[in-house]
């Protein structure tokens, strides 16, 4: 049986897990952000609220931990576009504050989505925006949270010669591998729901250390599917499979992919759609693996959290759904 293990208050809008620390960060409608721990140290059993502060003058869309070897920090994303970065810091008071760090400013596009990814250098952050762009900010000195560059700046699309006006885009979703092999360090997927199809589907991108420059190495669609809105994306941790997993969420279902290890002389990682997903009513919202890579969670509109996993054979099935306050089905 399902326990219920924190209550949030009204107009929470969104939350992120910190697995390293077992503490949730809480995003709401008023910019506010409240972070969470568990009750006794280890335990995931109940969680009280430790802190809150005002973040943001506007509803805040996500909230992201940093990788926990950078210290505890929250990356916040407004509505309004704008990013910053939060640092849990110990002064003179007897309880912990947290302060701001660094503040992105909003341009003329919002950010609608960032991922951390920990590379062999650096800590990057990347960032999916209104205009279909993609941007990679770098941090230059791990001891200063506050000196980060943008290291590359490009338009989400294969064909890189070609120009393509700016879309609109409603939402984007991001997510690094999660490897730890040095030929995957830096690479990261990205999907947009936009107006325009050649910015939509999910590409894979990885930075070529020769030439210092981003490339787009692989793309999760087949060609039925590549101007389809995006709504999720998700990479599995790779426990020992011979390929990586990714789930696609869009209107049609969750996709599942396998993505090769292994470039061909091209420099290209061979795809392979291996299931479709169904059950959900409505758009789905989001994707989230468990740590061993086995289990894929998804949530959106129509209120269900549902769990999936492949048997033996590689055939994948709906393990569990349960709603809000509701024992899960089997």
């Amino acid at each position: 049986m399902e326990k219920r293990v924190a209550a949030l208050d009204e107009g929470a809008l969104c939350c992120g897990w910190n697995y390293c620390g077992r503490r949730i960060a809480v995003g709401f409608d008023d910019g506010r952000i409240a972070v969470h721990d568990s009750a006794e140290p280890g335990s995931t059993t109940s969680f009280t609220r430790t802190n809150q502060w005002p973040a943001h003058g506007a509803k805040i869309r996500n909230v992201i931990w940093a990788p926990p070897v950078y210290g505890d920090v929250i990356a916040s994303i407004c509505l309004d576009g704008t990013i910053s970065l939060w640092e849990e810091t110990q002064e003179d008071t007897e309880n912990p504050i947290w302060k701001l760090c660094k503040l992105f400013e909003g341009e003329k596009s919002k950010v609608l989505d960032i991922q951390f990814g920990v590379c062999t250098t650096s800590l990057k952050l990347v960032a999916a925006c209104s205009d279909g762009t993609v941007k990679i900010y770098e941090l230059l000195d791990p001891l200063e949270l506050k000196t980060w560059q943008l290291q590359a700046e490009f338009q989400n699309v294969t064909d890189s010669a070609s120009r393509f006006e700016k879309p609109t885009c409603i939402s984007a979703s991001v997510a690094w591998s999660p490897r730890r092999g040095d030929e995957h360090l830096s690479i990261f997927v990205v999907g947009f729901s936009a107006d325009s199809p050649q910015i939509n589907s999910p590409k894979i991108w990885e930075f070529d250390e020769i030439h210092q420059r981003w490339l787009a190495i692989a793309e999760l669609a087949l060609p039925e599917d590549q101007g389809d809105r995006v709504h999720a994306v998700a990479w599995a941790p790779n426990i020992g499979r011979p390929y990586d997993l990714i789930a696609v969420a869009t209107c049609k279902g969750i996709a599942i992919w396998h993505l090769g290890l292994t470039p061909d002389t091209g420099g290209r990682l061979s795809t392979e759609k291996v299931a479709l997903l169904s059950g959900h009513d409505g758009e789905v919202w989001q994707l989230e693996w468990d740590m061993s890579g086995m289990t894929l969670a998804s949530t959106g509109g129509d209120g269900a959290v549902r769990l999936w996993q492949s048997n033996l054979n590689g055939v994948w099935h709906e393990q569990a759904v349960f709603h809000c306050g509701e024992t899960p089905e089997q």
